[in-house]
Parts: C-alpha cells; structure tokens; sequence
C-alpha cells in the first residue's frame, strides 16, 4: 500500500500557473471590520451580483477621495433640518 503513495519525487509549490494581475490593479491585504465586510457583501448581493463586493469598497474609497462622499457635518445638518421640519409640523 505505502509503494501505490510515494511522494519522494513530488515537487512542492503551486499546480496552476499564477493569474496575472489586472492592469491598474495591485493586490493587498486589509484588514476591515466584520461588519463593513458584511455590510459591503450584503450591497453586492442586492445588486444582483453584477458587482463584488470589493469594487463597491473601491468605489467607496475613491468617492471619499475625491470627496464626492458625503461629509458628516453636511449629513448631519440635513438630519438636524429634516427633524426640526417635521417637529414644528
């Protein structure tokens, strides 16, 4: 039985050739809370699965650098606003 399974002339490493990378693409590892992770797989899922859920963080990523992301003091203006609105009603 140990004849049928000698692995002495057995090569380690990978089987498949590596994927080339996407031009414009480099690949990192991050470390992110679960609940951003779920938050983001749960969008993709929405979406039909026509986006991964790590284009969406990348899109995320580059509407807050290019400060197209809502700021937090114009969100929480608005928030305020909408409240006193609907409390003078």
């Amino acid at each position: 039985m140990k004849d049928r399974y000698d692995f002495t002339k057995g090569k380690r490493g990978r089987v498949l050739p590596t994927e080339p990378e996407p031009e414009g693409k480099t690949r990192i590892t991050i470390r992110l809370d679960q609940e951003i992770v779920d938050r983001f797989l749960e969008m993709a899922e929405q979406s039909g699965g026509t986006r991964g859920y790590q284009t969406l963080i990348n899109a995320a990523l580059r509407e807050y650098l290019e400060g197209k992301a809502p700021r937090f003091e114009d969100t929480l203006r608005r928030i305020i606003r909408e409240e006193l609105k609907s409390n003078a009603a």
